[in-house]
């Protein structure tokens, strides 16, 4: 086995030595021996390398029976340490390298003592089908002399004229957000002929068309796109046409083939062609395209949720969901009641306030919050900040180190760090508490991630709103609605909250609502519900399946995908996607492992 590092530690060489016996094992197809390597309790995250799927094996039995499986296809080997392990705590950990017969692959091992505690093994790129980047990049111009020769800009507008209409794509992306945008710039990379449709007027409209005040929550580090990150100088939260600007510009440098101003309007998937038949309308005009692959990337919020509240076909004011909110600025004077108490519900009653409205917030359930400082030094700070750049912690390291931790225990790993916010701003809790605001920090108290792995609702990021409810300038109601009057919503124990607009911030679906409307109601039920762990936590029904369901992995509709998250979600998880589709484009053999049951239809 190859060495990558010249002064072996005692930690290097318990790892090498581990390497080596599980190498041995795999090559003699020994998938008990290899299982045996492993701590009784034990888990092994593989991201598309070994299983061509997304999924985690907990415990020997189940890394054995997956051994068994897939061994003869994948053929693994070459472990390899990569640099030098580290020990803390009784727990050594290190990055390793390794080879399938289709790809090669980065991993993260910890080990407690000689046994595997946890292993992260992620396919990285594809054999024979690797990006042309850095020493592969393209030459660009043939110097010479090249009769009837085509400029780039030409080449480039025959590409795009042709793809779509005489040429078909091989992948077709509904939704042109951050999601499809980073699908595409991956997909781009390895020579699949892919498509990006949007309905929107510009890339980037699904930022710049949402309410003024919309700045990103989460910071900078956290929300690079792959290949190109932000510039060292932009802020730390980016405003909304500022991240919609980037978005479009990504678009172009990144020479994606986009289609704005498009809307499907059905697609079925025909068996015996092995293709799906999608109708569209671009810009007016009915086209009708034959993806081999279809991937639905509207994010990882579905429909919206509309409340079917008693009256509200009598309202006589203005009423929409968040989603569709404007903006505050029409509104100065005016009384606004906000149905809901997450991310979405704070930052519109912000923006009532900042342009003059009389606001209330409805607050339904328990909420958790944390300060975006809290969150950034606490739970990020780590892995996405200056200070970890400076330490060797790329954005692709923290991508993987976050995914290197499986979710049956992440909790774990969360609860002391929302124990130590807790401490650290009791006074800031106190005072929302004083103002009636109800909080929580998940079921187990493990916080914002965990709350938005499990649910994807349930949490606010700390930007400003807290302050002003608990200094009543956004005024607070409790409880259930069961009623919407002619001017006011009223809550199940008889108040009145006079209103001349109305937002409900009441959610979205899961991402499975967009197959029924596009496709059918058979093929969403079919996959079903995307997005939850089955942690049987609140609004995370069992059982539990221990990856998140049907993203960026094979779903039980063939040649259906769907890809969402949010920023470093949508950065991270599609390359795995991208490797998956060009690994069927060429006709790579891709046994999937564990292809995940249907147990919950929405």
């Amino acid at each position: 086995m190859a060495r990558n590092v010249e002064r072996l530690s005692p930690a290097d060489t318990r790892v090498i030595a581990w390497l080596d016996r599980l190498d041995a094992a795999l090559r003699a197809r020994d998938a008990a021996g290899a299982a045996e390597l492993f701590a009784e309790t034990c888990f092994w995250r593989d991201l598309v390398a070994f299983t061509w799927n997304i999924t985690t094996l907990e415990g020997r039995g189940a890394i054995r029976d997956m051994l068994q499986a897939q061994l003869g296809a994948v053929s693994p080997g070459s472990f390899t340490l990569e640099e030098p392990a580290s020990e803390t705590d009784g727990v050594t950990e290190a990055w390793i390298g390794f080879e399938t017969a289709a790809a090669r692959g980065r991993g993260y091992l910890r080990l407690k003592g000689d046994e595997a505690w946890t292993l992260l093994t992620a396919a990285r790129e594809l054999k024979g089908f690797e990006e042309p980047g850095g020493p592969r990049r393209e030459r660009g111009v043939h110097h010479g002399v090249e009769p009837g020769r085509r400029s780039w800009s030409e080449r480039r507008r025959d590409e795009e004229a042709e793809l779509g209409r005489t040429r078909q794509p091989y992948v077709l992306v509904v939704g042109g957000g951050q999601g499809g945008i980073a699908l595409g710039a991956r997909l781009k990379r390895l020579g699949v002929p892919a498509l990006v449709v949007d309905k929107h007027d510009r890339p980037g409209d699904q930022w710049r068309k949402r309410y003024k005040s919309l700045h990103l929550h989460d910071p900078v580090w956290y929300d690079h796109l792959p290949y190109l990150p932000f510039p060292d100088h932009w802020p730390v939260f980016a405003a909304k046409d500022k991240i919609g600007d980037w978005l479009e510009m990504y678009t172009k440098v990144m020479e994606l083939n986009y289609w704005s101003k498009t809307e499907v309007q059905a697609a079925r998937y025909d068996e015996a062609a092995g293709e799906w038949v999608v109708d569209l309308t671009r810009d007016g005009e009915r086209l009708t395209l034959r993806p081999k692959q279809l991937v639905l990337a509207t994010g990882m919020s579905g429909v919206p949720n509309l409340p079917t509240y008693p009256g509200m076909e009598r309202f006589k004011g203005e009423s929409h969901h968040s989603s569709r909110h404007p903006g505050g600025e029409a509104y100065r004077g005016k009384r606004a009641v906000v149905i809901g108490s997450n991310n979405s519900a704070h930052d519109i009653c912000a923006d009532f306030y900042e342009n003059g409205a009389d606001v209330t917030m409805v607050q339904r359930s328990s909420t958790h919050i944390v300060k975006s400082d809290t969150l950034m030094e606490l739970a990020l700070g780590g892995l996405y900040s200056e200070e970890a750049l400076a330490k060797g912690i790329t954005t692709d390291k923290a991508d993987m180190l976050f995914a290197s931790v499986p979710y049956r225990i992440m909790h774990a790993f969360h609860v002391p760090v929302y124990e130590q916010a807790k401490t650290r701003d009791a006074d800031f809790y106190a005072r929302l508490e004083k103002a009636g605001f109800k909080l929580d920090f998940g079921d187990d108290g493990s916080g914002l991630f965990m709350k938005y792995l499990r649910r994807g609702s349930g949490y606010y990021i700390d930007v400003g709103a807290s302050d002003l409810i608990a200094d009543g300038k956004i005024k607070l109601a409790q409880g259930r609605v069961t009623e919407i009057a002619e001017d006011a919503v009223v809550l199940e124990d008889g108040t009145r909250l006079p209103a001349d607009v109305i937002v409900y911030a009441t959610g979205y679906g899961s991402m499975n609502g967009w197959a029924a409307r596009l496709i059918s109601q058979e093929v969403a039920d079919r996959v079903g519900k995307c997005w939850g762990l089955g942690s049987d936590t609140t609004k995370d029904p069992g059982p539990w399946e221990g990856e998140l369901r049907n993203m960026w992995k094979p779903t039980r509709q063939d040649a259906l995908w769907f890809h969402g998250g949010n920023l470093h979600q949508s950065r991270h998880y599609s390359l795995y996607l991208a490797l998956q589709l060009k690994a069927r484009m060429e006709g790579l053999p891709t046994p999937v492992y564990a292809l995940a049951e249907t147990h919950h239809a929405a």
